[in-house]
């Protein structure tokens, strides 16, 4: 059996698609296709259900289990060769929510890069909560996220505290709410509930996002109907549509700061909403008999490098 090419098998079981798969792993799809069909011959099994899209058989799913087990293990000994022969070498691939990587990566990895050249580093950019499947199956050596739970599978470090905050702003307030304004805010930010903004339109994360989720809480707590004008799994589009006066808008702080220009931030209001708006973003790794020393220089470094930036 070809065992090199596993990542071949496990490309094409993820992406269920010739196409897809043949992309990503840079051949053609007649070399993908023809080393499937060698290898379902060599097995005597048939590994893949040829649909639209494509599905596993029986046999695929032990294949896969295998495979993926197979494959983890000949990299955990590959990095444990290099650790032993003090190489700084190999890909890491690093897993991160889309907003929360474009505001905490560019200096993580220049930084981490200054001192461990000879690590590439590769970036999967996807939604927070698919971040801990993508662990589970190898397909990353580290997240960056939120993680609602313990797991026992994975190892939990903390990396910092995030804060959503309410921004509306000033010109829809004082459509809105005239003069008053500053006394609804006050209110709001006094008893960390949305009610006294309960004339206010909102636009939303969906509610598969931390934002999307705590906005519902509060809005659930507040008890009124509210008036949600645009729901999207962008941020950063909302937070445009916020300051054009569309409606209120659920963000991280820490983002909004780093996305918008000064003078933009400046024609926004907030309401901080407490303790209950808080989360705390871990590094997490697989739990294993080795640790990959990469993933440890890593974490180091983007401490260091994270909290240097805020003395």
């Amino acid at each position: 059996m070809n065992t090199p090419r596993f990542d071949y098998f496990i490309t094409l079981a993820r992406e269920r698609s010739f196409t897809k798969a043949a992309k990503e792993l840079h051949i053609t799809q007649q070399t993908l296709s023809n080393y499937i069909s060698q290898l379902e011959k060599e097995i005597g099994s048939t590994l893949f259900v040829r649909s639209i899209p494509l599905k596993l058989t029986y046999a695929g799913d032990v294949y896969l289990r295998y495979a993926l087990s197979i494959q983890n293990q000949m990299e955990n000994m590959q990095h444990e060769l290099d650790d032993i022969a003090q190489k700084e070498r190999g890909l890491l691939k690093i897993g991160v929510a889309f907003s929360r990587g474009h505001i905490l990566l560019p200096k993580l990895i220049k930084a981490f890069q200054k001192n461990h050249p000879f690590i590439q580093v590769q970036l999967v950019e996807t939604a927070n909560e698919l971040l801990r499947a993508k662990l589970l199956n190898h397909e990353i050596d580290l997240a960056i996220a939120h993680f609602e739970e313990e797991d026992s599978g994975i190892e939990l470090q903390d990396f910092y505290d995030e804060e959503n905050v309410l921004f509306i702003s000033d010109d829809l307030l004082t459509s809105i709410y005239g003069d008053a304004k500053d006394v609804i805010l006050e209110q709001a930010s006094a008893l960390q509930s949305l009610y006294p903004l309960k004339d206010c339109p909102f636009v939303l994360m969906n509610a598969d996002n931390i934002a999307g989720r705590i906005a519902r809480k509060f809005l659930a707590e507040a008890g009124f109907d509210a008036n949600i004008k645009v729901l999207s799994d962008n941020i950063e589009t909302l937070l445009s549509l916020c300051v054009e006066g569309c409606g209120a808008c659920f963000c991280p702080k820490n983002l909004a700061i780093k996305t918008l220009p000064q003078d933009t931030l400046a024609k926004l209001r907030l309401v901080n909403l407490g303790e209950g708006a808080r989360y705390t973003i871990r590094f997490g790794y697989l739990k294993q008999n080795y640790q990959w020393r990469s993933i440890t220089l890593f974490i180091e470094e983007a401490l260091a490098t994270y909290y240097k930036g805020r003395k």
